[in-house]
């Protein structure tokens, strides 16, 4: 398996030195792992890189595993989730299928364990040629198309280069289409912390993004009041 054709995995565990342990040991089994010790960063990681696979540790700070694969299914339904948890609880288990959950694996656990639920999650798991060919980074946008690593958006009476931060809102919003983008999530993403004076500025970024995408009067980011945005491209 060459580098570029090895699965990459996103590892989210507070334990550092376990997440040390379980990041090498992937490495050594030929994983591209990525490690990171809350659900915030992990969540940010996720947003920002295509991964084949999502190991989650359940007690979390920041964001618990079970809120992050809930964040992490409102963008990818198709990504194969791995919960580690210290309990065995019954309504855990429920709970974790319920939002989408592959498999659970309870620790402590041994790394033979480990290795035959990733390959059997990834067997299963397997990309249909649609999903292959969906590209988190262009959007149909009604009469717009949106190039985010290009920062274009393009109408047929103008285009115009976006600004990093009014690039990374517009996909975050594209992302989720139809569902309510929460004002946390949006923060945390694009600006790095959910902080009251920050969120101001996003409001003004929103309004930006609606003057731009006037010329579709099809296109509405709606006020969620209280909540967030959302999204909505009329038929």
């Amino acid at each position: 398996m060459t580098k570029k054709d090895r699965a990459r995995v996103l590892l989210v565990e507070d334990d550092l030195n376990l997440g040390f342990v379980i990041q090498d040991h992937l490495r050594n089994e030929g994983y591209q792992a990525d490690l990171e010790k809350d659900g915030f960063a992990g969540f940010q990681k996720f947003y920002n890189h295509a991964y084949d696979l999502c190991i989650l540790d359940v007690m979390l700070p920041k964001k618990d595993g079970f809120t992050l694969a809930e964040d992490i299914r409102k963008i990818d339904q198709q990504v194969p989730i791995l919960f580690l948890t210290a309990k065995s609880m019954t309504e855990d288990k429920i709970r974790g299928f319920k939002l989408g959950a592959d498999d659970y694996l309870t620790k402590p656990f041994s790394f033979d364990e480990l290795d035959l639920r990733i390959k059997a999650i990834m067997k299963r798991s397997k990309p249909s040629e649609e999903d292959l060919s969906q590209d988190r980074d262009v959007f149909p946008l009604g009469q717009f198309d949106f190039d985010y690593k290009n920062l274009s958006l393009k109408h047929p009476e103008e285009q115009r280069t976006l600004t990093k931060k009014e690039a990374e809102l517009l996909r975050m919003l594209c992302l989720h289409q139809d569902q309510v983008l929460t004002r946390e999530m949006a923060l945390t993403v694009v600006w790095g912390s959910d902080d009251y004076f920050l969120g101001r500025s996003m409001d003004v970024f929103i309004t930006k993004l609606r003057k731009y995408l006037k010329l579709d009067e099809r296109i509405k980011i709606m006020n969620v009041h209280g909540v967030g945005f959302k999204l909505i491209v009329d038929e």
